[in-house]
């Protein structure tokens, strides 16, 4: 952690720069940086002021929560009961040093979990699974007994808007956000709009009550805000927690009710009339009963131990849902706990935020290049100064299309939001316009391929991508070889995209059908490549020879030919020589292949090139016919079945081919024609809702094994409600 050699200087540094985030974030809707660059300014500023007391201020930003309203759009709202922040914990060790102040402010003796438990969750948020033989972690506490000093209820933390909500003799009276803890902003009128917020409370309501949530957008409404603001030629919002709180701040209801928002409640503020509690997930039962909207993914766990399995239960499923969460939130459920643990200047003692790794950050756009595929798509990717996000370093960001530059209006020099989550490609979100040098210009689409023939690029009309339309341009017939290379087409383990560039480079492949004839001396020619590696890669390609028609009808990359259409194919024709031969009318009829599709693999096969490359792909002894029939019983024909979730006896490739051995599909979505969902440990949270809100039959892995024996749903099969 930096200290800039003057700690006083850097704690003024710091404070002044934290202020003037707080007014672009809680002013003016506009942050400059993300979320976790906050978080670390602010938590190097605690650091400092906790090392260096005398240097604290009472008016420093770590001493207050969120910020003082900006501007006189909205009256100001003095909060009855204080709208606190929490405290943030930002991994397992920070997590478990909060559960021992927990419990050392209830007087028992610091109880850790078990080490095996933090250092599960250690590795699992690094992505690794850990061994059975694993030292433990030293970083973790030395194991003790266990000792119950409070149960726990834990919550999503959605990333939007805290706001406190007022009902007086069971009419809605006000909205206020939650400011600076003490004194918010009125927004009643634009809070009113959210659909599904009570307007009115059932008979027996208390003749008060104040409760505090979170207003959110969801990724469906973000998204069709954004297609709107592009159809208008506006700027696009950056995320769905800047969209919502843009809409809480417009002058007109009529623009926040068009906005879609949506709100959680997690907590009650002033109550007067109402009956006692003695638990927090009894107050949320209440909210319920009142008709307020309840996350249903609320859970009461007995120890940290059920904390630690929530956060990375939902780490790992966080997209599954259909709203953002940055992390997890874990409150003592014993109300009287709560009051003997009470609160620091700022937040509860008896709860805790776990954050997430970040998934947005901020840096500088370097430039805008283009790649070209095996198609010929020319799209546009950023270079990136380096910045560490989602969980890996990146470098690179895709911009996806010309149109996508246009509305996003980047520009090389740009300071930009950079998004990664989970396994996603990470791509720009936008610039940050408060940062944009002077005079910086716009970028413009390249009008020549970068490859060393420059052809012309052409936009076709009615489409949405820019192609490279020279069948020689080596950019395609790399992508090409790489793409008939890979895990989802002919599958040749060692053939990866280095090598690929090495062989092109050297002149050994020029495209597709080459690779067959390579030998060990030419591959003993490349930089990286000992005797036992290039026999090895030489065994690879021989042993994909004998691939399955549909691997071989992917790996030839005819526009919109995927596995799903190349195995109906491969059915329906039984040889790549009858495939070649069928009319467009042929093709069309089959299942999942229509007119489209069928068009584009009779000009595939019509291209000379192509054709040329067949024959020695033939030459080469690549089988043209190996279609695996089936030998089981087609109970599933016609039938679509969806696995979500992890199976004991399957893996899910072997319950992929189990269903489609039995003349079933296996797609990877929920929809009105699906017939089953079964449902493993884990399984994603949307294929779960979607199969409740169609009232589609739900399986677990025994009704699994029985349909698939008989095709028909077991007697004790269930439809899941939903909440």
């Amino acid at each position: 952690m930096t200290t800039h050699g003057d700690p006083a200087a850097r704690i003024a540094e710091l404070s002044a720069l934290i202020r003037h985030h707080d007014e672009r974030y809680y002013g003016q809707d506009a942050p400059e940086v993300s979320d976790a660059e906050y978080d670390e300014l602010v938590r190097e500023l605690r650091a400092l002021e906790a090392a260096n007391p005398d240097l604290a201020s009472p008016d420093s930003p770590t001493q207050r929560v969120g910020a003082a309203t900006f501007g006189a759009t909205f009256a100001p709202v003095t909060h009855r009961v204080p709208m606190t922040s929490l405290d943030n914990a930002m991994d397992t060790a920070e997590l478990t040093a909060w559960g021992e102040r927990v419990a050392k402010g209830l007087g028992a003796a610091a109880a850790a979990p078990a080490v095996a438990s933090v250092a599960a969750l250690q590795l699992d948020l690094l992505g690794e699974a850990p061994s059975p033989d694993s030292p433990s972690d030293p970083a973790a506490p030395a194991a003790t007994p266990a000792v119950p000093t409070a149960r726990y209820v834990c919550e999503l933390k959605i990333d939007g808007l805290a706001m406190s909500l007022r009902y007086e003799q069971g009419r809605f009276v006000q909205a206020a956000t939650r400011g600076d803890g003490r004194v918010g902003e009125d927004v009643t009128a634009n809070v009113a709009t959210i659909a599904g917020l009570p307007h009115r409370l059932p008979p027996g309501a208390p003749d008060v009550v104040e409760v505090r949530g979170e207003v959110y957008m969801s990724l469906a409404s973000f998204e069709a805000l954004n297609e709107r603001a592009a159809q208008a030629g506006q700027p696009r919002f950056a995320n769905p927690r800047n969209a919502a709180a843009g809409s809480l701040r417009q002058k007109d209801p009529s623009v926040t009710a068009s906005r879609e928002l949506s709100f959680w409640c997690y907590q009650l503020g002033e109550v007067v009339g109402g009956p006692a509690f003695e638990t927090h997930h009894e107050t949320l039962e209440f909210l319920a009963t009142l008709g307020f909207p309840v996350n249903p993914e609320s859970r009461v766990v007995d120890d940290l131990d059920g904390v630690y399995a929530f956060c990375r239960h939902w780490q790992e499923h966080r997209h599954d849902l259909a709203y953002e969460i940055d992390g997890a939130v874990a409150k003592v459920d014993d109300l009287a706990q709560r009051e003997r643990l009470g609160f620091t200047s700022r937040a509860p003692r008896w709860a805790i935020a776990y954050k997430f790794p970040p998934e947005e950050r901020t840096t500088l756009l370097r430039d805008i290049q283009v790649s070209v595929g095996r198609t010929g798509r020319a799209t546009p990717f950023a270079v990136l100064e380096p910045v560490f996000v989602g969980g890996s370093t990146v470098g690179m960001a895709t911009l996806h299309n010309q149109d996508q530059v246009r509305a996003k209006d980047v520009r090389p020099g740009d300071t930009v939001v950079v998004r990664k989550a989970g396994d996603v490609i990470p791509e720009v979100v936008g610039p940050v316009l408060g940062l944009r040098p002077e005079g910086l210009p716009a970028w413009e689409f390249p009008v020549q391929c970068p490859c060393a023939i420059k052809s012309v690029l052409v936009r076709a009309e009615g489409e949405a991508d820019t192609r490279c339309v020279e069948p020689g341009c080596p950019f395609q017939r790399d992508q090409r070889i790489i793409y008939f290379a890979s895990r989802g087409a002919m599958d040749i383990e060692g053939l990866g995209e280095r090598t690929v560039f090495q062989l092109s480079d050297a002149g050994l492949v020029a495209d597709p059908a080459d690779i067959y004839f390579l030998t060990v001396d030419q591959l003993l020619q490349l930089d990286g490549f000992a005797r036992m590696s290039a026999e090895k890669l030489v065994a690879s390609i021989a042993a994909s020879r004998s691939r399955p028609l549909p691997r071989l009808l992917t790996a030839l990359g005819a526009k919109g030919l995927g596995p799903s259409a190349s195995e109906s194919i491969s059915a329906a024709f039984g040889t790549l020589d009858a495939v070649m031969a069928a009319s467009e009318a042929d093709l069309a009829t089959t299942d999942g292949v229509g007119p489209t599709i069928a068009a584009s693999i009779v000009r595939w096969f019509a291209q000379p090139a192509n054709r040329e490359m067949i024959e020695k792909l033939r030459a080469a002894g690549v089988e043209f016919g190996n279609v695996v029939v089936s030998r089981l019983p087609q109970v599933l024909a016609g039938k679509a079945v969806v696995v979500t979730g992890s199976l004991d006896g399957f893996s899910r490739d072997e319950a992929e081919a189990a269903i489609k051995g039995r003349g079933g599909k296996s797609p990877g979505s929920v929809s009105a024609k699906t017939y089953a969902v079964v449902i493993g440990a884990d399984p994603g949270a949307s294929k779960v809702t979607k199969a409740a809100d169609l009232g589609i039959p739900v399986l677990d892995e025994a009704g699994f094994v029985a349909l698939l024996e008989t095709g028909e749903l077991p007697p004790t099969t269930e439809t899941i409600e939903t909440p």
